[in-house]
């Protein structure tokens, strides 16, 4: 019997990322969250990922305060700081995370540069996969 190569971050994880500058308004995350039918932008300050905001954010963070009606940054509801995982970890450790820090995305680092994201979803299709694969044996 084969075993399956095991699934890693890497083989799951989405790898065009989409972002947005802490500067901008939410209502520009708002835009390109539903341009791009995606649940969560990447928060840039200088070039650089420093936080990320979701759907969930932009409903419990802005509106519920009335801030809507206002110029409301995504830097100022981005979660921070970012939970990452490396590209090489397995699919196992990824979950793992995700329960300890109560998140449901994690963005991808390969050799200290962000590589990807990987999400929940994400996550349990590779499980599934894996256990398709082992069931077909």
């Amino acid at each position: 019997m084969e075993i399956p190569p095991t699934l890693t971050v890497r083989d799951i994880m989405t790898k065009d990322l989409i972002s947005v500058e802490a500067t901008d308004e939410v209502f520009k995350a708002i835009e390109v969250m539903t341009e791009k039918d995606i649940g969560s932008v990447v928060v840039t300050q200088d070039g650089k990922p420093a936080g990320i905001v979701t759907e969930r954010d932009i409903l419990r963070k802005v509106c519920p305060q009335q801030l809507c009606t206002r110029a409301v940054t995504a830097g100022e509801i981005m979660n921070k700081p970012l939970i990452h995982i490396e590209a090489d970890a397995g699919l196992g450790q990824a979950s793992s995370l995700m329960a300890r820090k109560d998140v449901r995305r994690l963005l991808v680092m390969d050799k200290g540069k962000l590589a990807g994201i990987v999400t929940q979803k994400d996550v349990m299709r590779g499980t599934l996969e894996t256990f398709m694969s082992l069931a077909s044996m």
